[in-house]
Order: structure tokens, then sequence, then C-alpha cells
């Protein structure tokens, strides 16, 4: 890959981002020996979508990131589309002679067998040098089903249970399930979702993943995650919703009736999300990224010579509330090494007309509050603000209904539908809101009250946008903590 500067107009300072061209799906997320590896899907010959193949990357704390080369590239059998990988640490697969070793399992998409119907089947690809060379498996594609033109990201895992692997794969508008004991023959298991949950688009990127409920003893459930592709009639583009249930190696059954539908982020930035294979956490949760950007207009986003980042990474687990079983993101402690320089603010009351940020700038910022509303109707913050441009996290106290406003958050008419703002319900507790935000050069995160509820929306402000507000409308409200950091680039 070629050279980058890392300090173009709107070039994520702390998320990751190619060095250039296109970007989007992560894809094939593992840990082996010390190493996070990080495979995308990559088009090197442009910065807009085009033939795919795998990017690479590897991080020791999932922070900072060394760029390595292509790992997987088109050939006789088509374009290398999304796809997990995992270690074969008995090396069930007859790959390493007997060693543990790293297999890729993705969708081989070919261009027949008329042009613009793309053949989707799955294929192998191992690697033995801990992921630094890929020999593409000489019996692929291993699994084709010619019923669906839409058969594709393939996410494998081990299950101790019934001692095989399993894949969940999309098909159409629906999750197929597969099984394997050597992760070359697979075997039919079940299907999900053909009448559950949302299909207002086609459904891609699943996977499956047991997690903790939190503060319940030894209870878990299963968490099916699933991305809709963007579809032009529903303003929301391409967005990924979630279902929580039971898992026995076979079938998915849905906890909640078929017509529940759960949303992982509630802003229009985090899609194809997908977690880490292989990491051995003692609490049993999950880290997650997601392709940071909307297929709505992922291809006209005003960056170069790269397009596209990712989210933070992120800690997935389990909590019970009244309306169920749901699910905590939370960004990874690691962040915390960025922090460079901090203030903090303790027991304030915020009347109306009075910034408690006044005076303070921060272009690349991590917030932490804890909020009383008080008499107040709105509270809020205005993030990247000059006199022209501000990016808002408001929260109507009445209604109890968090919005992210980017209508006037900086460059957006490379896409009508970039300039929005959207709303979510977000109830305090005990009378108290907890906000956690990051705010990079073209993004913001919102984490509500301890992870319920995650926000995540590019922006593309001026870089002489480094205004800061914290406000309240209609009453005094009392900030019990605010602490804000200013962050170190990842790049410096």
């Amino acid at each position: 890959m070629p050279e980058a500067a890392y300090s173009e107009p709107y070039r994520p300072q702390y998320h990751f981002s190619p060095p250039a061209n296109w970007m989007n799906d992560p894809n094939g997320m593992v840990y082996f020996e010390g190493e996070y590896h990080l495979f995308y899907q990559y088009h090197p010959g442009g910065t807009t979508w085009g033939p795919m193949h795998w990017g690479h990357a590897v991080s020791t704390d999932l922070i900072r990131w060394e760029h390595l080369p292509i790992a997987l590239e088109p050939d006789q059998n088509g374009s290398i589309f999304s796809g997990s990988a995992v270690v074969d640490r008995e090396d069930s697969s007859g790959f390493f002679g007997g060693k543990p070793g790293l297999v890729a399992i993705f969708t081989h998409a070919a261009a027949e067998p008329e042009p613009g119907r793309y053949l989707q089947r799955q294929s192998l690809a191992y690697s033995a040098d801990k992921g630094r060379t890929w020999t593409m498996y000489e019996g692929n594609p291993v699994l084709g089903n010619e019923e669906f033109s839409d058969f594709r990201d393939p996410k494998v895992f081990y299950h101790s249970g019934t001692e095989r692997w399993i894949m969940s794969i999309a098909a159409g508008d629906r999750i197929l399930f597969y099984t394997s004991l050597n992760l070359r023959e697979w075997s039919f298991a079940s299907e999900f979702g053909a009448e559950e949950g949302s299909h207002e688009g086609v459904w891609e990127c699943p996977d499956l993943i047991e997690l903790p409920v939190e503060g319940a003893d030894g209870l878990s459930r299963w968490v099916l995650i699933v991305s809709i592709a963007e579809n032009p009639e529903f303003k929301e583009g391409s967005r990924t919703q979630y279902f929580v249930g039971s898992f026995d190696g076979a079938v998915f059954v849905n906890d909640n009736a078929p017509d529940t539908v759960l949303w992982l982020d509630h802003g229009r930035d985090n899609y194809a999300g997908v977690t880490w294979s292989d990491v051995q956490r003692p609490d049993g949760t999950k880290l997650f990224i997601g392709w940071m950007s909307n297929w709505k207009y992922a291809n006209v986003t005003p960056t170069n010579p790269w397009r596209s980042a990712m989210t933070l990474p992120r800690i997935l687990s389990l909590k019970e509330g009244a309306s169920g079983i749901r699910l905590l993101q939370r960004p990874v402690p690691e962040l915390q090494q960025l922090r460079r320089q901090s203030q903090r603010w303790d027991e304030v009351v915020v009347s109306p007309g009075h910034n408690l940020l006044a005076g303070v700038q921060g272009g690349l910022v991590e917030i932490e509050c804890e909020l009383e509303t008080g008499a107040a109707a709105e509270i809020g913050f205005k993030l990247r603000t000059s006199s022209e441009e501000e990016t808002v996290v408001r929260y109507q106290a009445g209604e109890q209904i968090l919005t992210v406003d980017r209508t006037k958050s900086g460059e957006s008419a490379f896409h009508e539908a970039f300039a929005c703002s959207h709303q979510v319900r977000a109830q305090t507790q005990d009378g108290r809101l907890r906000l956690h935000l990051f705010v990079d050069q073209s993004s913001l995160e919102v984490f509500v009250n301890d992870g319920e509820i995650a926000v995540t929306d590019q922006i593309f402000p001026s870089p002489a946008s480094t205004g800061l507000e914290f406000y309240a409308v209609g009453g005094a409200a009392k900030v019990l903590s605010l602490s804000l950091h200013r962050l170190h680039s990842i790049h410096a």
C-alpha cells in the first residue's frame, strides 16, 4: 500500500483507516499469538467500491495498527467478499501438519452466469505464518447454494458442546446455519429469520456469539447480529439489528416476538460489524468493530486519498432490563492510553445562557459525564463548533429523547441524505444521565448509560471548528461530574 501522511483533511486520528483507497466491511478478525488481526474489504484501485480484496492490519492493543500487504486477491473463482477467520488449534482442516494455524472462510463472488448476477460461494485460505502469507485451498469453493443469488459473508466459530465448527451465512432475507468437522465439508443445519426482525433490505454479515448477562451469575444468552443492506425507500440506509435467544449447536431460537426489532446502533454509520474470534476474555464478553459508514453515501464521502474508517473497538455484553435482555456496548479501556491532557468539573449548576466549556477547545476529545436534568427542559453538548458549524448531542428531559444533530456539522453537500438528525429514547436512571462521547476529525460516537445505547455518526467539520459547549435550556441542570480528555493521535 502507498505511504499515507495521515494528516489529510478529515483523516481519523484514533480510528482505523486504510493508508489509501477504498475500505468497507471488517473481515476475518481473529486473535492469534498476541496479535489482533483486522482484515477488511479493500479496493486497491481507487476510492470507490470495486473488485474486492482483503486488506490486512495487526495490533497488539486494538488501538495502534501495523498495516500489512494485501492478504487475499481475486482469482479464477472471483472477488474476495466478506468472511471470517479462526484459529484451527487441533488442525482439524489438515492444513498445518498437526500444528495450529489460521483458516479464513470467505465468499468468492464471480460475475456468472450472466453479467450483473454474482454467483456467491464460500471458499477457504490458510496461513501457517501468523497471517503473513496465505494459500488458497485447492478444493475451493467448499459451499454453494443455487437457491440464493445473495449467499455470502460466512462467520465461523467452534462450538465446544457439539465439537463442530458452526457457520452462519446470509442468504437473501434469512440466515442459514451449517456445521463441519474439518472446515472443508459443510452440512446444512437450520435456517432463521425469514419471518423475524427487520427486512428493510438484504441481510448481510451475520455473527452468532454467546454473551454473559451482567449481574446474573452463570446466565448467558446467544446473540445473532445481522446487518441490513441499504434500501432507497428508507432514510436510515444500511444498519444493523440483533436477536437475543438460544442456540443448541444447530438451531437458533429468538427469545422475543418475531416482530421485535432491536437496533445495534442508533446513528447512521455503524455497519457490517462483527466480533473477533478466539479472544478468550475471563468475563466472557466479546470484542466488536464496525465499518463507520453507510451505503447510502459511502462512495461519495469527501475524503482523499482514502475512503472510510472503522468504529472504535467495543466490548459487548448483555443486561436485563424492563423490556428484556439487551445488548451493551462499551469502548475498550485500551483507549485510555490515548489521553494526554484532562480537565474535570464536579457539582456544577449550569443555568440557561451559561456555557460550562466556554473557552475550551478540542478537536480530538473524549468526554465522560454524569448529569441531572433538574429543571432544564433540554441539556446538551455542542461539539466541533465555530460561527457556522456545530454537531449537537441534546437530551429532552420531558420526552426522554436523545438526539444527535449533524445538520450543521460541516461539509454535507456530497449527498442529500447526510445532513440529518436522529433520535432514540433514553431513560434517566435515578434522575441521572450518563454520557460517554468520542470526537475525532470526522466522527462522533456516543455511549449512553454505560453502553445501553450507542450512536455512531460521521461528521466533516472544518479543522478550525474546535469549540465546545455544554448548555441547559428552560431551567438549570446539574453536572455531577464531567471529565474532558484531549487525545493523542495514533499516527504521531
